[in-house]
């Protein structure tokens, strides 16, 4: 080759070129593509290879759709017997066999005293169109329009969902303090400070001069996912049932997240043995495609025909796969299998959180697990919480990313590191996962400087 001759740039590989285009084509509103610059190809389980050829653990699950992992065996061979029977794809709100089956299953799982006179409504795709479809139906059975949501809630993108959801700021909403034992916004915490938000919910409603006309509906979540983990005291959730039940107010509980055994149990409201209203589901229900569905008391049913409706809610391979997936939770008891790995797994996050500062919270149920990362070096609030620090947390996940580990952010200042792995995962699976977060924390609060700028967190017995 002679001295005059230039050797071609290497082109750059193909994944990159597609993160490109999506940067320059999609919305500026989408999320996970900036924190995960990942190009998934291949997926099984709890693992997915990205175009680049690694491989990472995935305890996003599809913020928690998949509920047996990716590509899961029994979900695949009922989507491929749908496709192979001929059967339609599209039947609007029509009668099928597949529909049926999926229907029995659902049935099957709900608390008995839902099941024997329930209703169910399908949706449409999104957990945000059941919220929607719940809001509609209290509201034409009592006649009644305002709602009574909780602080930190999230239960949709679509408008009445959204000013249901805890950073809305929308009329016709009054928002209620929700038990967060860490936060607790009467600065006591424990039961004492779950009593107390039950007491101000009962004032709101009792007291003739509050302001606040008696509601439509209560909706609240077990567990706050997006909110950052927090389970509700079971007391206190048996306390929400009975004030609402004692004053004729319909009790929604969005299960989108915590349901199909997420939690411990199939649905998580059977750990306080609660039956609501109306329970609103999906995420999991469709085994990783779009379905929704709301289940709720006969009584309500005062809808007229066409009164609520959805292009897409009858999507035969969603319910085919969701049935599947349904059957095999409940078959092989993995609900219960969530509830002992997730606390050995909550164990061992005490311990990492017993040797780092920076961590200031670890909580879950099952399946479900958070820790909250804060500032050691500001002052704590009366309860002895320290300010959040989601720049640090943003590096947690960076960190996990670089070995191989895929977490969600989640809570009031993005600072709490989410996990959602499939129910399915091994002890060996769950040991991996932790070793990698470990690692990760200790990495990140090597490299990263405290909110101020000023120095980085340091671990506990250390010095700078």
């Amino acid at each position: 080759m002679a001295l005059t001759d230039t050797v071609p740039a290497a082109a750059p590989p193909a994944h990159e070129g597609i993160l490109r285009r999506q940067s320059l084509r999609e919305s500026a509103a989408r999320t996970y593509a900036r924190s995960l610059p990942i190009v998934p190809v291949r997926a099984r389980g709890l693992t997915i290879e990205g175009a680049d050829g690694r491989r990472y653990l995935d305890c996003l699950s599809g913020a928690g759709t998949l509920a047996l992992g990716h590509n899961h065996p029994v979900v695949l061979e009922a989507i491929r017997a749908v496709l192979d029977s001929g059967a339609p794809l599209h039947v609007l709100d029509l009668a099928t066999p597949v529909k049926d089956a999926f229907t029995t299953e659902l049935f099957a799982t709900l608390p008995a005293e839902l099941a024997e006179s329930a209703r169910v409504q399908f949706c449409g795709p999104a957990g945000t169109d059941a919220v929607e479809a719940a809001f509609k139906l209290v509201r034409t059975a009592t006649g009644r329009d305002g709602l009574m949501a909780f602080s930190g809630a999230y239960h949709g993108m679509t408008a009445d969902a959204l000013a249901a959801s805890g950073g809305a700021q929308r009329t016709g909403v009054v928002r209620l303090p929700y038990p967060y034992d860490y936060r607790c916004p009467f600065g006591v915490g424990g039961e004492r400070g779950a009593e107390l938000a039950a007491r101000w919910t009962r004032s709101l409603l009792d007291d003739h001069k509050s302001g606040v006309p008696r509601p439509a509906g209560m909706i609240l979540e077990p567990v706050q996912g997006e909110g950052g983990v927090i389970p509700a005291p079971d007391s206190w959730l048996r306390q929400m049932r009975e004030l609402t039940a004692s004053r004729q107010i319909p009790l929604i509980v969005d299960e989108v997240q915590t349901g199909v055994g997420r939690t411990g149990t199939f649905w998580a409201i059977e750990r306080s043995g609660i039956v609501p209203d109306v329970l609103v589901l999906s995420k999991a229900i469709g085994g990783s495609l779009p379905l929704a569905v709301i289940v709720y008391r006969e009584e309500l049913d005062a809808w007229q025909p066409g009164a609520h409706a959805g292009t897409f809610r009858g999507n035969q391979l969603a319910m085919a796969a969701g049935a599947a997936t349904l059957a095999y939770v409940r078959a092989n008891g993995l609900a219960e299998r969530a509830g002992e790995l997730g606390g050995r797994m909550l164990a061992r996050l005490e311990a990492l959180a017993a040797s780092h500062d920076c961590i200031g919270d670890v909580r879950g149920r099952g399946l479900m697990l958070g820790i909250e990362l804060v500032d050691r070096d500001a002052d704590a609030d009366a309860t002895g919480a320290h300010p959040a620090d989601p720049r640090l947390a943003a590096a947690v996940q960076q960190a996990c990313l670089d070995r191989g580990l895929i977490v969600e952010l989640g809570g009031r200042h993005s600072a709490v590191v989410r996990l959602l792995p499939p129910l399915t995962i091994t002890d060996e699976q769950a040991d991996a996962i932790l070793d990698r977060l470990a690692d990760a924390v200790t990495a990140a609060v090597r490299t990263t400087p405290g909110p101020t700028g000023s120095s980085p967190t340091t671990l506990r017995g250390t010095t700078p």
